[in-house]
């Protein structure tokens, strides 16, 4: 904990008690920024606070809290359990766990006296549904008491026709943060574990190439297992279109999808110009993921053109520009368990794998001749092309005829980058708790 960063009298509220929720304690506890918790269950956990306690205390993935915390020799860290208040400290800090109301806009916020809330459930998603909603609302934390409120995943917009509202913002920490304003922005996203790692990994060339020199991109996540899909095979729920969800996880590769492509254009702005094609596929893994990234670029010569060491020797460099430890460069031979819990990195970039090609993509003028034909048959402005065609479109006859046989060559090559995330705890949510606490910072 960083002299900036000693202990506040501030209340953190936190909706939920899944994955991410429940790892945002483990972080919350570490840190020991805020001075107390207030957790929203919604419903009863097992008989008794102890219950809630082992359940805190153990991680099948990640082990035990006061492990965690204090290494191998380390005893309990969970004590005081008070089950007439439910609360007990964990670590030290004050932890009151809330168990009657699932809607956002009935839960206690504001009798806690808790200003900044972290919603962890997954289920309230979408900036414009209102905080009256009988189904509830992210922005019911707000008439319930809370200044802000963060989604610990992308914002979801059901209504299509709907904008994003004015005072709604997706950030990843290090990449847009700068975006948050706190004069206005009162819901905020922090994102997905994949677009976080996914800008990590996008920004550094975005940054030295330029968007337009990247012709495309595309993305496959190797993703680990969620706690959205099922242990063992089920029947699929009435009207699901996906029934590989219904599919056991322990035993298949399943396909999915992802909103990663989309969510960032709202943190890279300069990515919408860019084609970009994301795919996901599910593992038998229970954390730990990677993402492999191509990116299409135009060259500037096929003698000495972009190769490994010089997309290798990018990152390396950006490390150094990004706050510490966000983004790792390794040349190890890394798999999937050596990311597991390794703090605060959003992508740990493969340098090993990482490789390139090189090749020439070849045009026949005469259809380039063809498109300036067209192009000017539309008269003045076109189709709203984005080039000069005037030259072509004014020469002669016989300036075109010495171009229709000629074939232009331009050098591409196609770079592949391999960059390995904890979905969980490692980056994920320790980004989520520097999100938090940079918020906490402004209120």
């Amino acid at each position: 904990m960083s002299d900036q960063e000693k202990m506040v009298p501030m209340k953190l509220g936190i909706n939920g008690l899944g994955r991410i929720a429940k790892l945002s304690i483990w972080h919350h506890v570490e840190r020991q920024y805020f001075s107390e918790l207030v957790v929203n269950i919604g419903r009863d956990v097992g008989t008794s606070l102890q219950d809630i306690a082992g359940f805190l205390e153990k991680d099948s993935t990640y082990g035990a809290l006061h492990t965690y915390l204090y290494g191998c020799r380390a005893g309990r860290v969970i004590e005081e359990l008070d089950e007439a208040s439910g609360s007990m400290r964990i670590n030290g800090i004050k932890t009151t766990f809330l168990c009657k109301e699932r809607n956002p806009s009935k839960i206690g916020w504001r009798d806690h006296r808790v200003d900044l809330v972290v919603d962890a459930t997954g289920a309230f998603l979408d900036p414009t549904v209102p905080p009256d909603d009988p189904k509830g609302s992210l922005r019911g934390h707000l008439a319930a008491g809370a200044k802000k409120v963060i989604a610990s995943a992308p914002f979801k917009i059901k209504d299509k026709s709907r904008e994003m509202p004015a005072d709604a913002v997706t950030t990843v920490m290090g990449i847009n943060d700068s975006d948050y304003d706190p004069t206005r922005h009162l819901v905020i996203s922090n994102a997905s574990c994949t677009t976080t790692c996914l800008s990590y990994m996008v920004k550094p060339l975005l940054d030295y190439f330029g968007a337009d020199r990247i012709l495309s991109a595309s993305m496959t996540t190797v993703h680990a297992a969620t706690s959205s899909q099922q242990v063992l095979d089920r029947s699929p729920k009435s009207k699901a279109t996906d029934l590989r969800k219904s599919r056991s996880v322990f035993n298949n590769i399943i396909l999915t999808s992802t909103g990663a492509a989309k969510a960032l254009g709202l943190v890279i702005p300069e990515m919408k110009r860019i084609g970009f094609i994301a795919e996901s596929v599910r593992v038998p893994v229970t954390a730990g993921s990677l993402i492999i990234l191509v990116m299409m670029i135009q060259d500037e010569s096929l003698r000495n053109p972009i190769n490994r060491e010089k997309i290798n020797g990018i990152y390396q460099q950006a490390v150094k520009h990004f706050p510490e430890g966000y983004l790792v460069y390794s040349d190890d031979q890394n798999v999937s368990s050596d990311i597991i819990g390794l703090p605060r990195a959003a992508a740990v970039i493969e340098g090993h794998e990482n490789h390139t090609r090189t090749s020439a993509v070849r045009i026949n003028m005469e259809s380039i001749l063809s498109a300036c034909a067209y192009i000017d048959s539309l008269g003045e402005g076109g189709a709203g092309a984005s080039f000069d065609v005037t030259q072509i479109g004014k020469a002669t006859a016989e300036g075109k005829a010495s171009l229709k046989d000629k074939v232009l060559e331009i050098p591409v090559t196609q770079a592949v980058i391999y960059g390995w995330y904890d979905n969980e705890l490692g980056s994920y949510t320790n980004m989520l708790g520097d999100r938090t606490v940079s918020i906490a910072k402004m209120l």
